[in-house]
């Protein structure tokens, strides 16, 4: 056994079952491995940024890690920035990185970096396999880091000799993960006097706090204290629709944010940072709570928010306070001219049960939420770092975790145009993705920007460097080269029928709006 193969077999021992890659001739040998040893899956993505959020939203839907394979530094610097929005959902992935030969590395050839210093920038754990007999201990050590609460990535690197070197003996060994610490006594005491006090209070959720046994937890306590609950603008996922507990998002917009949180005297932070702005403006203040909130942190990021959530509410003596029920809501489905109500509604009226949204459609989109709260049970997947680009293969990810459910992809087309290689990955694997593509033909959010910071009014300059209209992106085209039908449509009945044939086809589909 070489030391691919005994990497492939330790990285399935530990439940590893997907692989999203992009290879190069460094990594031959892994590829070989993992020709051999089948009950690893293999997904090609075109473009490493591609891989990485494919990654991203595979490990949001299933809570544990995929692996990336890229080639050398350069493949990995491709990925990093939809690593980047990984980092920030606290997701595990396993980024395996080929590297030359230990014994090439001195000829400096092009292809040569500092690929730990590369991975260090969006990586909690990086190591550079020594040989091939300690590669097996390597990806444990990985899988145990990637798995760390509250989810991490790592990164490990295999030198080409590594690799196709004799390693003796099989996979490497998993330690035991350890369950994250549940916080301290006092810090859920403390949050229970809070609640207890009358004062108007928010609980900010975020990670595992927004689905499953971690949202229903704080639900109740929300139904029974009166409190809100709050989700970061930059959340990874969030269970929504009818019959699941109402969590109202933190606006983008700085005024509308401090609005929003004008009235909160207390606010419990779990697994969440305090909201503050997502960039500096002169002569605002870039907190978004008044002065006279008290902040109380339940649980940091990596301890145990379901666990807190639940000893809180027994702190409470709440018992078993009935979950929250809700009918299904449906909007008409609207007709005439192209609008933005109209296109939330549609949505709203057509979004099949139990789907996944994944969202990156800040302009365009910024009214979906609302009109589908009461819709039936869905997921919600957003960009969490900030690096565009991550919709279309986000749900690439999503799709090859669940394939048993539909996944409605909303982007605007200057994001979409970052990774639009995604489509072809879609087609490839068959994927049950439904694209909307909304063409304002701009970076209209970049638009908003330039004027709310007090520079005036865009000129003709600037107003070039918003605009991608020049020539105009033909999504339609774009979608049917990679393999994937398209249509254009130009009125919300259009409209409706292609998102409603989308949602029920058997392999992935687009529809370009024109705005």
């Amino acid at each position: 056994m070489n030391g691919a193969e005994c990497l492939v077999r330790t990285l399935i021992a530990g439940g590893i079952e997907v692989c999203f890659t992009n290879p190069g001739t460094s990594e031959m040998h892994i590829v070989a491995a993992l020709d051999r040893l089948t009950e690893m899956r293999c997904v090609l993505g075109l473009f490493e940024g591609v891989v990485t959020a494919a990654a991203d939203g595979y490990a949001r839907m299933l809570g544990k890690p995929a692996c990336t394979l890229l080639h050398l530094g350069p493949g990995l610097a491709n990925g990093v920035a939809n690593l980047h929005n990984a980092r920030r959902a606290q997701v595990p992935i396993i980024n395996v990185v080929g590297q030359h030969a230990t014994y090439h590395l001195r000829h400096d050839t092009p292809l040569t970096s500092d690929i730990e210093g590369i991975a260090r920038s969006c990586s909690r754990w990086v190591r550079t396999s020594c040989s091939a007999t300690e590669v097996g201990g390597d990806a444990a050590d990985a899988i145990v880091a990637a798995r760390t609460a509250p989810g991490q990535i790592a990164t490990l690197i295999v030198p080409a000799d590594v690799a196709w070197s004799e390693a003796g003996a099989g996979a490497g060994t998993l330690p035991v993960l350890h369950r994250p610490p549940v916080p301290a006594g006092e810090l859920i005491e403390r949050a229970a006097a809070m609640l207890r006090s009358g004062l108007r209070t928010g609980i900010l959720i975020s990670g595992s706090a927004l689905y499953g046994r971690g949202l229903a937890a704080a639900g109740r306590i929300a139904a029974a204290t009166g409190a809100q609950l709050l989700a970061p603008y930059p959340f990874p996922r969030m269970e929504r629709g009818a019959g699941a507990p109402k969590v109202e998002r933190i606006n983008y917009v700085l005024e509308q944010a401090v609005e929003q949180l004008k009235e909160f005297r207390q606010l419990l932070l779990v697994g969440a940072a305090a909201p503050i702005c997502y960039f500096a403006s002169p002569g605002k203040n870039s907190v978004l709570t008044p002065p006279e909130c008290e902040i109380h942190t339940l649980a940091r990021p990596g301890e145990d928010y379901v666990g807190a959530l639940e000893a809180l509410r027994q702190a409470l003596s709440l018992g078993e306070v009935p979950a929250h029920a809700g009918k299904v809501e449906r909007p008409q489905l609207p007709a005439g001219p192209i609008s933005l109500s109209g296109l939330a509604a549609a949505v709203a009226a057509l979004l099949p049960e139990n789907a996944i949204v994944v969202d990156e459609s800040m302009t365009s989109g910024r009214g979906m939420m609302a009109v589908t709260r009461d819709g039936p049970p869905h997921d919600w997947l957003a960009n969490t770092g900030g690096s565009i680009g991550i919709a279309l293969p986000l749900a690439v990810g999503a799709a090859v975790a669940c394939p048993e459910r539909r996944v409605l992809c909303l982007s605007a087309d200057g994001s979409g145009m970052y990774t639009a290689q995604a489509l072809w990955s879609m087609a490839r694997e068959g994927l049950h993705i439904t694209t909307v593509i909304f063409a304002n033909r701009a970076y209209a959010v970049l638009q908003r920007e330039f004027s709310y910071l007090g520079v005036g009014s865009p000129g003709p300059r600037a107003r070039d460097l918003f605009e991608i209209s020049r020539p105009h992106i033909d999504w339609v085209y774009l979608a049917k080269g990679m393999g994937v039908p398209g249509t254009r449509v130009s009125s919300m009945d259009t409209f409706a029928k292609e998102l409603k044939n989308g949602l029920q086809s058997d392999g992935p589909t687009l529809i370009e709006v024109g705005l």
